[in-house]
């Protein structure tokens, strides 16, 4: 039988997802921006610095092209399909329902406990400047101020996205200001000891080896996780084939101002030898300089970091599960919109789970509660893998005549994509040598395991599921 091309077939896919358009592009590109810069810079950028020295910026910089391989992957598949469920969709169309079953569970795993560990952190900040207020107190304070801003509408969504990443952004940009006026114009207490050649006289650019180098690239892709959160606004974007392509774009020198740039400024300030595991090397390059409440200042911006992944996470969850649910793969009423067209039910039901992280946090020993988020880092892995996969065989696709030629083509084609998977198990591999983070590879068989028995109860219960055809009376945003 002769190959049908993509012209001489119908096209099933929906066109309208029933959410309202209100993402403009101005909020499209902070979200971008914000996605990339979080508490793994602001805070875990420390342990980094003291494992590996210098080299570190080497560690950004090449897990920062492995990135941009990766948006530009979804750039593809976005410009071809712009759809909110993004990830699990380009999964179940190209590699099958039981993909797009597993990808949409694992990232919505992902933002849950994601989640819990933002609202519980952000009330533990708050104790810096007011010890009495029961962490419990403010935690679900924040939880209900972001629950009601996610259930009034995607454009409130945007607008405190919006604010959150424009907090990250100056005091980085302050940071580089500031630093570069200390290494030029020699201020202040560090103004003696700051000079470039920080980065090579105690003990050289890899002071620790080769090796401890290659350990930190865990470290610095946990960091970047979030980053990939620009391609679930894909439904809700004003103008998706213009924003995602501008947004993703503008990656690179994302990472270079304010990953590269920012540490190797830091580290020119500072020695990487005053730098302490646990420590934010902004608040000890910011107290090195002299700058008053330095430490108060970082704590506001973590704070301001927390919340924002605790925002994204309840935007993202729900329409993840939403996606679920309209293919039959989650219960059918979190497939339902409310009347300003967000998916209410699946933002309260992810919103409660959060919640709960506060309650575990006073049950279970602090070591447990980080060992849960740790997993967050192997879920981010999984969805990034799937990107790639899914953008190889959508090349393939299209170059058989299958399917449309897509309008921002990654411009090194499906070579790149191969190397940033193989990059990726590299990444899996050395989680596995590392004693702290062992613990999400042994969590996430058993998670795996538990989709499997899922997935089997709802052949079983659901034969639409294993098609992943969307309900017709939930799907284009009915059931309201």
């Amino acid at each position: 039988m002769a190959e049908q091309t993509y012209d001489e077939v119908s096209d099933p896919r929906p066109d309208e997802e029933g959410y309202a358009r209100g993402l403009g592009s101005r909020q499209i590109q902070m979200i971008a921006i914000g996605g990339a810069i979080g508490t793994g810079l602001f805070l875990g950028a420390g342990t980094a610095i003291s494992k590996a020295g210098p080299s570190l910026i080497l560690s950004y910089a090449v897990a920062g092209v492995v990135i941009f391989v990766i948006m530009r992957a979804l750039g593809e598949l976005l410009t071809y399909r712009p759809v909110s469920g993004s990830f699990a969709e380009y999964a179940r169309e190209f590699l099958g329902p039981f993909a797009g079953y597993v990808t949409g569970w694992t990232y919505w795993l992902f933002w849950v406990v994601t989640g819990m560990a933002e609202t519980t952190a952000a009330a533990v900040y708050v104790r810096f400047w007011e010890p009495g207020i029961p962490q419990w107190c403010s935690a679900l304070v924040f939880l209900l101020l972001l629950y009601a801003a996610n259930l009034i509408s995607v454009k409130l969504f945007g607008e405190i996205e919006f604010w959150f990443s424009m907090v990250k952004v100056t005091a980085i940009i302050g940071m580089i200001l500031i630093g570069v006026g200390v290494l030029t114009l020699g201020f202040s207490d560090a103004g003696d000891t700051a000079s470039i050649t920080n980065l090579w006289q105690d003990g050289g650019f890899f002071p620790k080896g080769i090796g401890a180098t290659v350990m930190t690239l865990q470290i610095v892709m946990f960091a970047y996780l979030g980053v990939e959160l620009v391609g679930v606004t894909a439904g809700e974007s004003e103008d998706p084939q213009k924003t995602l392509p501008r947004a993703i774009n503008t990656l690179p020198w994302r990472i270079g101002l304010f990953y590269i740039g920012a540490l190797t400024v830091i580290l020119c300030v500072v020695p990487w030898t005053e730098f302490q595991p646990g420590v934010s090397p902004f608040v000890a390059a910011f107290g090195k300089i002299g700058i008053p409440a330095a430490a108060g200042i970082i704590n506001f911006v973590v704070l301001t970091a927390a919340l924002s992944s605790c925002n994204s996470g309840m935007y993202s969850t729900g329409r993840m599960l939403r996606d679920l649910a309209l293919r039959g793969q989650a219960p059918r009423r979190m497939g339902t919109l409310n009347g300003r067209r967000t998916p209410a039910a699946a933002i309260t039901a992810s919103t409660l789970l959060m919640g709960l992280g506060v309650v575990l946090n006073y049950q279970v020993p602090a070591k447990a509660f980080e060992y849960i988020t740790s997993v967050a880092t192997v879920c981010g892995l999984w969805t990034w893998a799937m990107i790639l996969i899914c953008q190889i065989r959508y090349r393939s696709s299209w170059q058989r005549k299958h399917l449309p030629e897509p309008g921002f083509k990654a411009p090194t084609g499906v070579w790149s994509s191969w190397a940033a998977l193989a990059f990726l198990v590299l990444v899996v591999v050395l989680i596995a040598f590392d004693e702290d983070s062992r613990i999400s590879l042994y969590v996430f068989p058993a998670w795996a395991a538990f989709l499997v028995i899922g997935y089997q109860v709802l052949k079983r219960r659901r034969p639409e599921a294993v098609h992943g055809v969307p309900h017709d009376h939930l799907h284009a945003g009915g059931g309201r």
